[in-house]
């Protein structure tokens, strides 16, 4: 089966994202969101992208309408129906992630692949809401999608080869680097390794080592990393990380050192939550 038509469930950072780079690579898009107005935004967003794209000469007038008349926004799930591939990009929600996956799985045909943006959460059991879990995997985006280069793309347990290989090969369409997560482990390769950073920063952080601003740029100047702990939660959001770390303390068998610092704990109550309010670590 060609695949000519993507659905993204979700119109947010990461959907929109991800509905842009499948557009750029010349699939037909159709982006689903709850309510018109997060449609709206998402849209938005993709066009300011490509307006900075034009002013930096990366793009054409020309290309830019091509794309964005690839892209379909909509709030009908009705409308994924003729998808031949679906990337579900919602708030790393279980419970919210199985249900859309059901009623995914009830709408499109058999033989298509069904994949969660999800940065840390259980592919098996998504799949598991499914009546094709050897045709479900996980593809991760990393944010903001249209630059990132790396999609990790992660088997359930009933993941098939197949199904792998066509992830990939979609996956290099888009002008990405895919890597294979060959067991469905809690946050992966990526998160599995960076959520420890975050967690022993906050706690330096707490214990008056270093401040901030610092601690950024020990790591920028000392390991060579693009941002530090705290611009990166910042540009992601707080929250996410915050929701991240929960998940992996539970089903990493609650070890210690997967705990909630409890500055982390303050930040999120008290809605400082780094790009969606413009307040986080550096405002905090």
């Amino acid at each position: 089966m060609d695949i000519e038509m993507i659905g993204v469930l979700g119109a947010g950072s990461m959907g929109n994202g991800i509905a842009q780079v499948a557009a750029q690579a010349g699939y037909q898009v159709v982006m689903r969101d709850i309510e018109d107005r997060f449609v709206e935004n998402g849209l938005k967003a993709i066009q300011k992208f490509f307006a900075k794209s034009i002013e930096k000469g990366k793009m054409t007038e020309e290309q830019r309408k091509a794309i964005l008349g690839r892209i379909k926004g909509t709030t009908r799930m009705e409308e994924l129906k003729d998808a031949d591939f679906v990337i579900e990009a919602v708030f790393e929600d279980l419970e919210l992630k199985k249900n859309i996956f059901k009623q995914i799985d009830e709408l499109t045909r058999p033989d298509v692949i069904l994949t969660s943006n999800t940065s840390s959460m259980s592919i098996t059991e998504i799949a598991m809401s499914t009546r094709r879990r050897e045709k479900v995997a996980g593809m991760h985006f990393f944010n903001p999608a249209p630059l990132m280069r790396l999609v990790e793309v992660i088997r359930g347990y009933e993941t098939n080869d197949e199904t792998v290989l066509r992830i990939m090969e979609v996956a290099k369409k888009m002008g990405k680097e895919p890597v294979e997560v060959k067991k469905d482990t809690p946050g992966f390769i990526v998160n599995r390794l960076m959520m420890p950073h975050f967690i022993e920063a906050v706690r330096m952080l707490e214990e008056g080592v270093a401040t901030v601003e610092d601690i950024d740029k020990a790591v920028k100047l000392g390991l060579n990393y693009p941002m530090g702990p705290f611009e990166l939660m910042d540009l992601t959001g707080v929250e996410i990380s915050h929701h991240v770390i929960e998940y992996l303390y539970k089903e990493l068998n609650k070890e210690s050192k997967w705990s909630l610092p409890s500055l982390m704990k303050s930040m999120v109550r008290a809605g400082k939550l780094g790009r969606k309010t413009g307040e986080g670590w550096y405002k905090y």
